[in-house]
């Protein structure tokens, strides 16, 4: 018997890092996914990656008619929705400092970042009243909760935004059966950052260097505690910060 047997979830990001390996396990756990990202194609690829019942859909999270299509698509084929995983992200290259970022960088993060998570719960939360229940989990991010001086100013905002959603939805709903919770990953080996920190090795021996544990987490150990979130072992969740970060948040001076 599956972890998550008999539900239905849709993955947003699902075509590639993360979100792609949600899609893969929790079909591997017994639910049945949407996964949905900007890129169509690397939706399916997902799709057909996973072991279980799986379909792509095209989305753009910052696109508030999209939203409300890909729930419906998913509703319409299995019938209904369970588990929400906001996951769809981006931190460009040109979100930087606060005196080097652009007020349209700014925005552009913000638009999928911040707005996308909002549309997802806003179009989403119906679906899970219908069902009795369900579960919420929105990708934040340890930049949420600490500082760095490699600013990515707008990334760090829009992550403290959905922290914040988070519990906010998760007071509001949490007698209607519904749980919220905001998984804050920590440095992940993703595509998303390598593009951040590029070909050079110094840039990421600076932020190495206060990880605890010593390296970058691999996409499987942070969809492996957002498997947790969205089955019913996680039943007293509710509003939490689930931080899944190597020790980079309790860190003062780590080990040589």
């Amino acid at each position: 018997m599956g972890r998550l047997d008999g539900k239905v979830a849709v993955i947003t990001g699902a075509g590639g890092g993360m979100g792609r390996e949600a899609a893969i396990l929790f079909t591997s756990a017994g639910a049945r996914v949407c996964a949905a990202d900007v890129d169509l194609a690397a939706a399916e690829e997902t799709a057909s990656a996973c072991g279980g019942e799986a379909f792509a859909h095209a989305v753009d999270v910052a696109d508030e008619d999209a939203v409300v299509a890909m729930y419906a698509a998913a509703g319409e084929r299995f019938g209904g929705i369970d588990v929400l995983y906001n996951n769809a992200g981006i931190s460009p290259a040109d979100d930087a400092g606060i005196l080097e970022t652009s007020a349209e960088a700014w925005q552009r993060v913000q638009d999928v970042n911040t707005k996308g998570v909002f549309l997802c719960c806003k179009h989403g939360i119906p679906h899970l009243l219908e069902r009795g229940g369900g579960s919420v989990i929105n990708v934040a991010s340890f930049a949420a909760i600490i500082g760095a001086a490699t600013s990515q100013i707008s990334y760090t905002a829009s992550k403290g935004a959905v922290l914040s959603m988070s519990r906010e939805l998760a007071v509001q709903f949490a007698r209607q059966n519904i749980r919220v919770n905001a998984l804050c990953p920590g440095t992940v080996d993703t595509p998303l950052l390598r593009g951040i920190w590029g070909e050079d090795p110094a840039a990421a021996q600076r932020r190495l260097v206060h990880i605890p544990i010593g390296r970058l987490a691999q996409p499987r150990e942070i969809v492996s505690a957002a498997l947790f979130l969205a089955s019913d072992e996680s039943s007293y969740v509710n509003g939490a910060t689930f931080v899944v970060d190597g020790g980079v948040t309790a860190a003062y001076v780590t080990p040589e």
